[in-house]
């Protein structure tokens, strides 16, 4: 039933089904089965409007499906007496035949095809009430009384049902059924069958609206809105009257930023590594806190935990102090009191990127100091800053055997492995990985993301391709991200100066990381 191009109308709930038209969806959402049946034949009409003939939709409700008629002009032909399984056999109807307000009878001037598939459906609709072809004069009682043999009583044959000789279900349309629009589902709760039991009752005695139909019914105000491309252009020009769905690309980069957004349920830390020097890990580990920052609204914290002396605090944007993990680390004290701990109280060790929403904690500056940070250390600040901050992405050194360098793989949630596309790079973080085997991170490197960056605007093509292949067997995701001038200088970071390709493939790397944690 149906073909490839034909609208597919999934009913999830009593109050939400999604429509897959040419490869796209559309969620459609209402506080009622009727309401809900009501923006589904609108939804639907406006492709038969677009279309210029109406347009047929199969309705799917677990593995029961139909088809839906609809008239560019709104009226429409619910053919729930051709219900079949995803087999292909025949399924009881989940309800009587609908039609809309607007009589569904074809008119000459409209699309013979349309007129054909309307009359399909009636004549299906009345066939499963029909009985053998034998004449029963039920609207004549004389010739039943005439009958020579009184084996059989006469009342109940002169009471056989008189229905089955009506024509067609057109009458439907003038009188619509107080009933509930859809088909009753299995799976309702409770609430939801008390709600359809109130929609048989008469006007006086069903159930008023309550606060959850109110919520729900905001629902409508979800569906994105097209901002890119000439979706976007259609809905700014027409002052949002018409408002066409995101195109695929724009509905991606939806798609990740709400697996970026998603909710969690404590800290979570991500550790940066590769122990080569010029990996690109304090820009990665600068880019993910960008961009962690910027759709989650902050509480996100960029650490150096270098043993001694790292860069990250270079390139991020300029701060009024220059306070950092060691000197967190001195005063850490007065954060395990509740009078004097507070977020507003690290701002004097943590240096804000405003923009990115983001704060960067910093590894120690002082070209004379010889304090270092060990496991002892890290563990202590790892803990009071897991109360400040949703997110801790962990900038690491290049020395894989230093204390702290452990200890922060072992807090891990999610290991981030980088690498530029260059052969020593590579090699470094492949030796990185079957070194973290043998210490019995099995698990976290399976579970790990690999980010191979470009390290110009040509890279190799074929050397990426073989990178890709490897770590794609030793990790659990591989993301490309490109090279971007911006980033060349070695000095701050001004994340406005990025590319779009650049943003869209740092996104890209976040949502795989997110799945994850």
């Amino acid at each position: 039933m149906g073909t490839a191009t034909e609208p597919l109308v999934h009913l999830t709930s009593n109050t939400l089904a999604r429509i897959h038209v040419a490869g796209e969806v559309d969620e459609v959402f209402a506080s009622t089965e009727e309401g809900l049946r009501g923006r589904i034949v609108e939804s639907i009409r406006q492709l038969a409007a677009s279309a210029g003939e109406p347009v047929t939709a199969i309705v799917v409700d677990g593995d029961v499906r139909w088809p839906l008629i609809v008239h560019p002009d709104g009226a429409f032909i619910e053919a729930t007496a051709l219900a079949e399984r995803e087999n292909g056999e025949p399924a009881p109807a989940p309800h009587p035949v609908r039609t809309g307000e607007v009589p569904v009878v074809a008119d000459a001037a409209d699309s013979a095809d349309a007129a054909e598939s309307a009359d399909a459906a009636v004549s299906s609709a009345a066939e499963p009430a029909a009985v053998a072809e034998e004449p029963v004069p039920v609207a004549e009682p004389a010739p039943v009384a005439m009958q020579p043999e009184p084996v059989a009583e006469p009342a109940p044959v002169a009471m056989q049902p008189v229905p089955v000789t009506e024509p067609a279900p057109v009458p439907v349309a003038t009188q619509p059924e107080p009933a509930p629009a859809g088909p009753l589902r299995s799976d309702l709760s409770r609430s939801d069958l008390a709600r359809r039991e109130s929609a048989h009752r008469d006007p006086a005695q069903r159930g008023t609206p309550t606060v959850e139909d109110l919520l729900n019914s905001r629902a409508d105000r979800a569906k994105p809105r097209a901002t890119e491309g000439w979706q976007g252009a259609v809905r700014r020009a027409t002052g949002g009257a018409i408002s066409p769905r995101p195109g695929k690309a724009e509905q991606s980069r939806l798609d990740r930023e709400r697996i970026v957004q998603r909710r969690l349920d404590a800290p979570r830390t991500i550790v940066v590594l590769n122990p080569k020097g010029g990996a690109h890990k304090t820009t990665s580990t600068l880019l993910l806190a960008a961009t962690f920052g910027t759709q989650r609204g902050g509480a996100t914290l960029a650490w150096d935990n270098n043993e001694t002396r790292g860069t990250l605090g270079w390139r991020a944007q300029n701060a009024p102090h220059h306070r950092t993990a060691v000197d967190l680390l001195e005063d850490l004290d007065r954060f395990t009191t509740p009078d004097q701990s507070s977020l507003a109280a690290l701002d004097t060790y943590v240096r804000t990127q405003v923009d990115a929403r983001f704060d960067v904690l910093a590894s120690d500056e002082d070209a004379a100091a010889s304090s270092t940070i060990d496991a002892a250390a890290f563990d202590r600040l790892h803990g009071v800053l897991s109360r400040y901050y949703r997110l801790l992405i962990i900038d690491t050194g290049n020395n894989m055997r230093a204390s702290n360098w452990v200890a922060a793989v072992a807090a891990a949630d999610q290991l981030v492995i980088v690498s530029t596309v260059r052969e020593d790079t590579a090699a470094s973080a492949a030796w990185l990985l079957d070194g973290l085997r043998e210490k019995g991170f099995d698990a976290k490197i399976d579970d790990a993301v690999t980010i191979l960056a470009a390290p110009s605007a040509k890279p190799d093509r074929k050397l990426a391709e073989r990178l890709e292949r490897h770590f794609a067997q030793v990790t659990s995701a591989v993301v490309h991200v490109p090279f971007d001038a911006a980033l060349v200088d070695g000095g701050p970071i001004d994340f406005d100066a990025l590319s779009g390709d650049t943003r869209d493939a740092w996104l890209t790397a976040a949502a795989a990381i997110a799945e994850r944690l």
